[in-house]
């Protein structure tokens, strides 16, 4: 798959999950094409065939498994697999990403970390991942700095606690983020505990002692937002909102290992 283009191996790549997850994960190209464009791009000291990635807290998702089938020399996926998904479609998910060359490790990443993990990375992202975590991740971020080879990068994306869709909504007593049943009934939350701000990914860049940093925005959640209203304003505004990444639904740190 390594000669074909980006968006042709994520299609090829989706298409091999159970098909009634096909469609969602296709639906999903465009973020995570983005995603690893940005990864990519920070890395560019390297060909991506001579690259090694750890994703933590990605899931079964495509990022994993799409680095590994464009050619990556090494990826590790790091997750505990505990979300619902995971009980609804079970553990054989994980064969099309360990058939394709990813390293799947199975812990809770705060709790355990990833010092134990043998080698080093020339990239550590995490994706919509840290607004879930119930502790501090700055002890797992410092270990972040540590596995990251001289001149590495660190990619950070989460959801925005203060995007423009809430600064309109929250007011009008609109914009709970999870259902009340998802929190009160669930033996187990696994929703969002804090989502952060651009302020926070800066700080969080200047605890790990990143360099060459740079905030991104993007509004997927609004594209995948089930109000079609949203949808619109989203196609209708996105572009302007890049301009403000504080104002987007998305927002990413990228820094690099001093």
């Amino acid at each position: 798959m390594q000669n074909m283009n980006l968006h042709d191996v994520l299609i090829n790549v989706a298409n091999q999950y159970p098909r009634d997850m096909v469609d969602g994960q296709i639906r999903d190209i465009a973020r995570i094409s983005f995603h690893i464009g940005l990864a990519l791009g920070a890395a560019k000291s390297k060909p991506h065939n001579e690259l090694e990635l750890c994703d933590l807290g990605g899931g079964i998702g495509l990022f994993s498994v799409g680095c590994a089938a464009l050619g990556m020399k090494r990826v590790v996926l790091v997750d505990d697999f505990d979300d619902p998904i995971n009980h609804k479609v079970g553990a054989s998910i994980l064969d099309l990403h360990r058939n394709l060359g990813v390293e799947v490790v199975s812990r809770d990443v705060i709790d355990e970390g990833i010092r134990d993990i043998p080698g080093y990375f020339d990239i550590i992202t995490t994706f919509d991942s840290m607004e879930h975590w119930h502790h501090s991740p700055k002890r797992l971020f410092h270990e972040v700095i540590e596995k990251l080879n001289s001149g590495g990068v660190f990619v950070l994306g989460v959801p925005n606690c203060v995007n423009m869709r809430k600064r309109i909504t929250v007011p009008l007593g609109i914009g709970k983020w999870s259902r009340m049943q998802d929190w009160y009934e669930a033996e187990k939350f696994r929703g969002h505990v804090r989502e952060p701000d651009v302020s926070d990914l800066t700080y969080i860049a200047r605890d790990m002692g990143l360099t060459d940093t740079k905030i991104y925005g993007r509004n997927w959640l609004g594209y995948y937002s089930a109000n079609p209203a949203i949808r619109f304003a989203t196609k209708v505004m996105d572009h302007l909102l890049r301009l403000k990444p504080s104002l987007c639904s998305d927002i990413y740190l990228v820094g690099r290992k001093a």
